[in-house]
């Protein structure tokens, strides 16, 4: 059921209108890849819709530290969109959501497949009422194939496609990330297929469906491993902080107990790197002049590159990196992001003002636009907060919003 709650805020007034402004998504996905990548849309001005069950919202509501009751991941994932409750598994959920649907542009969702044509509201019958519609529809497996009806979530692509086992050390078991990795690169991946979709429709005049399958952008996102083994038979093993393809490139311990990256692939960059430690003469090796060679005297050039940063402070090796011109970064934690110079300068950590929680500090929107910016409206609203606007939006009255009530279908 909904809850009455202070609209959200009104948008801020960037120069001009945001360059998603107009476009409207519903978003029916649950966890995380779905929903995200209709996210990503709203912060560029997209109005998103998000559609939760009446008596089930998304369980990202309750994953991870709440404050006071209230899911703190959710503040981040459902900005700027809009809540309503519908059930879309019973005929008059269904006939509400065909409703939105006319003057709908995007429908992101993500039940198995076969799901959305149970309840009638598959393509054939969202295309009949919006022709030019796109449906986004984002699963483990995709639409067809031997798994496509298997439950899928992101820590399933992870180890399907190849990161898990080439992650870790190399003694060590295949590795799985501690986020929702798999997830996350799908919906920025969905983000972009929408807008691929979008921009042909403003060709053909006509939507078409979005297949979207979690297992896919990961593997994308991992390089040559496919071409490496097709044309070479190699398998990328585990090799911990090393890379295969140059070195030195690892963490390495301060003296102060901290740790830093150091990346050199870049042949200049790693002949700095060895000038500074006070080993120029490794330079002169035949190995040295290439990364592949230079990744095979991992140990030797680890251990120049460990002694020198073990003997100094984080802060006295991050000035000398810099002034050496060779790459260098702390590992930091959140608290250190928070606080990052860097990310200041970009305004990539920014305040939001709530309703329930007060100021909230989260990420910014995800790129800068010089004309047209993007913008976090408001952080995640409660449970169905703006069902009753959205359905009167569609051209229910009062009557009828009160029978859906009843029923039990908003």
């Amino acid at each position: 059921m909904t809850r009455p709650t202070t609209p959200p805020p009104a948008s801020p007034a960037p120069s001009g209108p945001a360059p998603l402004s107009g476009l409207r998504v519903l978003d029916l996905a649950t966890l995380f890849a779905g929903p995200l990548a209709a996210t990503l849309l709203g912060d560029f001005g997209a109005d998103v819709i998000k559609v939760e069950h009446p008596s089930k919202p998304d369980p990202s509501r309750g994953h991870g530290p709440a404050k006071d009751g209230v899911g703190l991941w959710w503040k981040l994932l459902g900005r700027n969109k809009r809540t309503i409750t519908l059930d879309l598994s019973v005929p008059r959920g269904r006939d509400t959501l065909l409703r939105l649907a006319r003057d709908a542009d995007v429908v992101v969702e993500n039940f198995r497949p076969g799901t959305l044509e149970r309840w009638g509201l598959g393509w054939e019958a969202l295309s009949a009422v919006s022709p030019r519609l796109v449906l986004a529809r984002v699963t483990g497996f995709g639409q067809t194939g031997p798994y496509a009806r298997r439950p899928g979530f992101g820590t399933l692509a992870e180890a399907m496609s190849g990161f898990a086992a080439v992650t870790g050390e190399p003694d060590a078991p295949p590795t799985l990330p501690p986020f929702g990795l798999a997830d996350s690169i799908a919906a920025l991946a969905t983000a972009y297929a929408v807008m691929t979709a979008l921009a042909a429709r403003d060709r053909t005049g006509g939507g078409q469906v979005v297949d979207m399958a979690i297992i896919e952008p990961i593997l994308t996102v991992l390089g040559p491993q496919p071409l490496w083994y097709d044309q070479l038979g190699h398998v990328q093993p585990r090799t911990g902080n090393r890379s295969q393809n140059n070195a030195p490139r690892n963490t390495y311990r301060t003296a102060d107990g901290t740790w830093v990256a150091v990346s050199t692939s870049a042949q200049s960059v790693a002949e700095r790197v060895m000038r500074l430690v006070g080993r120029p003469e490794l330079t002169g090796e035949p190995w040295f002049a290439t990364g592949a060679g230079r990744a095979a005297h991992a140990d030797v050039l680890d251990e120049a590159v460990g002694t020198w940063i073990a003997r100094r402070g984080r802060s006295e090796v991050l000035d000398a990196f810099e002034k050496a011109e060779a790459a260098v970064a702390p590992v930091q934690d959140v608290r250190d992001v928070m606080e990052d110079p860097q990310y200041r300068a970009l305004g990539t950590i920014t305040t939001v003002d709530d309703p329930e929680l007060g100021q909230l500090r989260m990420q910014n929107v995800l790129f800068r636009l010089s004309a047209t910016p993007g913008a976090i409206r408001w952080a995640g609203r409660p449970h169905g907060a703006d069902t009753e606007a959205v359905l009167r939006e569609a051209g229910l009255d009062g009557d009828e919003i009160a029978a859906l009530r009843r029923e039990g279908v908003v």
